[in-house]
């Protein structure tokens, strides 16, 4: 009888064992996943070249645009309605309108030849 009551605890610890290394393994899993998602997902640490290759091509476009905008801002200025800038004005006229003045002549360009 003292032999079966000695193998009675083994058996319980044994499940407790299987059970403790079961969940010892699920969180090793659950782990290895979430390293796994750090590294590989879309934020994950590789992404990061993706990311810091877009951002070089964002200010390169974003320094474009600016320098666009800056040259807007400047012919706004020159085109304010209580002082225009006359060069300007000319030039916009000869341009969008084809208007010349009266002394001016045209000369016709080919560009075939």
């Amino acid at each position: 009888m003292a032999s079966m009551m000695v193998r009675s605890p083994k058996r319980n610890r044994s499940k407790s064992d299987v059970k403790s290394t079961l969940i010892t393994g699920a969180a090793l899993v659950a782990l290895l996943l979430i390293a796994s998602y750090a590294l590989l997902g879309p934020t994950g640490v590789i992404a990061w070249t993706d990311y810091r290759q877009a951002l070089k091509e964002r200010k390169v476009e974003l320094a474009s645009l600016e320098k666009e905008r800056d040259a807007l801002r400047n012919k706004q200025k020159l085109l304010n309605r209580d002082n225009v800038d006359p060069d300007l004005a000319g030039e916009l006229m000869r341009k969008d309108l084809n208007v010349v003045a009266p002394d001016e002549i045209v000369v016709p360009l080919n560009n075939n030849e």
